[in-house]
């Protein structure tokens, strides 16, 4: 049986990944982007560009282009990372990393609150470094602490959806060579978005508030 699927970030690395993945089973999509791509153009996913989930007009409008779409999944997958260290961090670089990683989704989810029905599963790409239990390095505060606050977010939606019979899942694609990690990495996009599916595909309600590695393994929080 065929879904409506809601993909932010869609017009590259694993997003493009996860639309590819949605079409070929046949799923419906609206791939949400800033700009799209001859590439996200070719799945036949219906692309909705310029949109800004730092911006909460943008998000607004998105929500409005939408009407009365029913979600069956939303996959919160926008995200950005800005290199820094304690001897030059940029307060314009943090900010913008939690506009991006950490209240996007957040807007995003609250904006289309009203499409998402009873079964429908809520997705949050992360990142094993928003960890803290998990933080063995230190550096790059901007992306750690903005993804620490997303797993937050993650954790209190599980709570706050489960009211409405709402699944959510807070997920760690592992380290992928996407254009985010400057082509580093040891899993390739298409391959991550399989395993993120995969476990969004076993999420349900009674399994809700869980923060996973894509490939299954639970993360401390």
């Amino acid at each position: 049986m065929s879904i409506q699927a809601v993909v932010t970030g869609a017009n590259r690395g694993i997003g493009l990944e996860l639309v590819r993945l949605l079409r070929g089973r046949g799923d419906a999509v609206v791939a949400v982007c800033r700009s799209t791509s001859p590439e996200l153009a070719a799945t036949g996913a219906r692309v909705e560009p310029g949109v800004d989930v730092s911006d909460a007009g943008s998000v607004a409008d998105l929500a409005s282009r939408l009407g009365s779409l029913r979600i069956d999944l939303l996959i919160n997958n926008a995200g950005i990372l800005l290199m820094d260290s304690l001897d030059s961090l940029d307060e314009a670089d943090l900010k913008r990393q939690f506009e991006v990683n950490a209240l996007g989704p957040l807007r995003v989810t609250a904006a289309l609150l009203d499409r998402l029905k009873p079964g429908t599963k809520v997705a949050l790409v992360t990142s094993r470094m928003g960890s803290i239990g998990d933080n063995t390095s230190g550096s790059m505060y901007g992306y750690r602490m903005s993804k620490a606050a997303l797993n937050a977010a993650g954790m209190s939606l599980a709570h706050d959806l489960a009211r409405r019979e709402i699944a959510v899942v807070t997920l760690h694609p592992g380290y992928v060579r996407t254009e985010m990690t400057g082509g580093g990495g040891d899993t390739e996009p298409a391959a991550a978005a399989g395993n993120l599916l995969a476990r969004i595909d076993e999420l349900t309600l009674a399994s809700t508030g869980r923060f996973l590695h894509a490939n299954g393994q639970s993360l401390p929080w």
